[in-house]
């Protein structure tokens, strides 16, 4: 998936929804603004496309 943002220093997001709208979504382990608290399945990217049911 491309990012319209890469994610920057300095960069905290409220929510996935935040971060999706300023185009840094989806946000990899070791980025700035990643946060394990956005990580639904701790897999080292948070704020992923949800393909679920």
């Amino acid at each position: 998936m491309a990012r319209a943002r890469a994610p920057q220093a300095g960069d905290y997001w409220a929510g996935c929804d935040s971060a999706r709208s300023a185009g840094t979504a989806p946000i990899y382990r070791g980025e700035p603004g990643y946060r394990v608290e956005m990580d639904g399945d701790r897999d080292g990217i948070a704020c992923e496309p949800y393909h679920g049911n």
